[in-house]
């Protein structure tokens, strides 16, 4: 799993030591900044980090603004109008000369770059995977 993160946004792999991580339901990995005596009797803990039941693995927006600050690569920037459009939850055209798949959608934010949530990039459109619940105007 961690290979996975590593792999497609070219993160180091020390991001993710302290944390244990869990498939529980549904195929939705938790990663929890502990290691917890087994078993562990609950549905939920942790961090809802990245979804597995599906063709692609998807990064959750948590997981993406949690572990992805550093990565270098399938990272998109996006501009004030950019951003804004995508917090508010609206595809847009993009020129956009990566990878195909899911992306970390990030706009530079007082320090630097930060990311803001994942996007879905085909066919020239990025489609803002950002939950309705935590959707937000600029």
């Amino acid at each position: 799993m961690v290979e996975w993160w590593t792999d497609r946004f070219g993160l180091d792999a020390s991001i993710f030591e302290g944390y244990t991580f869990w498939e529980k339901g549904a195929g939705r990995v938790w990663a929890l900044p502990a290691n917890p005596e087994l078993p562990v009797p609950v549905e939920a803990l942790g961090l809802n980090v990245l979804r597995t039941r599906q063709e692609h693995w998807k990064p959750t927006t948590a997981g993406v603004q949690r572990f992805c600050r550093d990565a270098t690569r399938n990272v998109v920037e996006l501009n004030r109008e950019q951003a804004e459009r995508f917090l508010a939850g609206d595809d847009q055209e993009l020129d956009w000369d990566g990878d195909w798949g899911y992306l970390v959608a990030a706009h530079d934010i007082a320090d630097g770059l930060e990311p803001i949530g994942v996007g879905l990039f085909t066919y020239g459109s990025l489609q803002s995977m950002v939950p309705k619940g935590r959707r937000r105007e600029f």
